[in-house]
């Protein structure tokens, strides 16, 4: 469930490799030696025989039969300060799906044996860092020995999924609302990219959410969109431009031709290294397309010439060729300020250049002032900021590899917690020295 929509994800959207998950093929070993080992001592019916415990005295415990003790966990993240949560659903499923044990060749469900509590996947939880001061954000009373395999998996898509959503969101912050695309999928297995689309497009929505905003969502592969029915976009590659031999407007206006009008006519401008005239080239080249159709009353096919945007990817040991050396040399490689600037001067007022009819211009000067600047090529939250406050004119943050981040302050490793057990019917605090039972207001009871 989204804090957005209300409503669970389900198994036959995470299509879980239920069987070997439920035989501890994705579990920690100790985990599956644990519940091996309380099996057995379900099995043989042996009652607890030792003498130092941490329980109240009137509670009796010769009765307890170890092998099948309850317990409530609870799970938490570590990440210090605001965490968007991401994962709770396939957490969840894999709860319902794989909570049991083997009888021979036959799995025995008693997931309906559970209590579980969850927040919504979109809630933000807030930590000082103290795991004393924790919201936790699930939270099971059962017997132990029925999920203890299931903590590795359930930790794994919760620390993932809402550390890609928590970077996105901070990512969103520092670009101040401007649209940012998800373009990191080059950066790891394919097999991570459902969870990691559904991160980031939960983390849009939160910030939607919390900033009256309605940014849109970019992703860059239809299998980022595959939980939430998003699909894949993007720029004209790299390779593309290197097909048509350099000729950037060449490979746009086929582009533009040939592909559906859905897409956004997004134009890489770097190849060359000179992203000035590149843009200019491009802008007009399409608005000339545009304008033929456009008199031909051939509205549809008009529009599949409108340029949405030009993409500027300057390799970061490089300077663009419109870029005259000036102060520091570093300040000058790659995607910089004065790039940004360069691009955006020279596309709004190219179009007075342009040999065209008097009753063109007033649209040819909507046509260029309106094409986007996206930006990448290394962008963090930190260098969006630089960007933003000294008001460069980019309208859209390609953001890759950062979304990935995990380390110092983007480290969200997420704990699972057994603090409480369950004796002669009464719940006893049992966590290890550091932890203790917490609430969360927005634990909501789900079976």
């Amino acid at each position: 469930m989204s804090l957005f929509d209300k409503k669970r994800l389900g198994n036959e959207t995470f299509k879980l490799d239920i069987e070997r998950m439920r035989k501890g093929w994705y579990t920690d070993k100790y985990f599956t030696n644990i519940t091996i080992m309380l099996e057995k001592l379900s099995q043989m019916q042996q009652t607890f025989s030792g003498s130092k415990t941490r329980i109240p005295e009137h509670l009796r415990t010769e009765d307890i039969i170890n092998g099948d003790i309850e317990v409530e966990m609870q799970w938490f993240t570590r990440r210090q300060g605001n965490t968007i949560i991401v994962g709770i659903d396939k957490a969840l499923a894999m709860l319902q799906h794989c909570c049991g044990y083997w009888d021979g060749d036959e799995f025995v469900d008693t997931s309906g044996n559970l209590k579980v509590w969850a927040v919504q996947d979109g809630c933000k939880v807030y930590s000082d860092g103290d795991p004393l001061n924790v919201r936790p954000v699930i939270r099971v009373q059962g017997r132990y020995r029925d999920f203890a395999i299931l903590e590795t998996p359930t930790l794994g898509i919760l620390t993932r999924a809402s550390r890609v959503a928590t970077n996105v969101y901070q990512t969103l912050i520092a670009s101040k609302g401007k649209p940012v695309m998800f373009f990191p999928a080059r950066f790891d297995l394919h097999e991570v990219q459902a969870a990691d689309g559904y991160a980031y497009n939960i983390a849009v929505k939160r910030f939607n959410f919390d900033f009256a905003n309605q940014i849109d969502t970019f992703v860059s592969t239809d299998a980022q969109g595959d939980w939430w029915g998003g699909s894949g976009g993007g720029t004209v590659a790299h390779a593309a431009i290197a097909s048509f031999l350099g000729d950037t407007a060449e490979a746009m206006i086929n582009f533009a031709r040939l592909l559906p009008g859905k897409i956004p006519r997004i134009a890489l401008v770097d190849f060359n290294n000179d992203c000035v005239n590149d843009s200019l080239n491009v802008c007009k080249v399409m608005f000339e397309s545009y304008i033929d159709e456009l008199s031909k009353g051939n509205i549809e096919e008009a529009n599949k010439f409108k340029l949405y945007g030009v993409r500027l990817d300057t390799s970061g040991s490089l300077r663009d060729f419109s870029i005259l050396p000036m102060g520091d040399p570093a300040l000058d490689l790659g995607v910089n300020p004065r790039l940004v600037f360069n691009v955006r001067q020279a596309l709004d007022n190219d179009w007075q250049n342009w040999k065209i009819d008097n009753q063109w211009r007033e649209e040819a000067r909507k046509y260029c002032q309106q094409v986007k600047i996206v930006v990448s090529g290394g962008f963090s939250p930190e260098k969006i900021t630089r960007f933003e406050k000294l008001l460069v004119p980019a309208d859209i943050y390609a953001v890759g590899s950062f979304l990935f981040d995990n380390h110092g302050p983007t480290i969200t490793d997420f704990t699972a917690d057994v603090v409480r057990v369950k004796i002669n019917g009464e719940w006893v605090e049992m966590a290890k020295v550091g932890r203790k039972h917490l609430d969360n207001p927005d634990l909501e009871r789900v079976w």
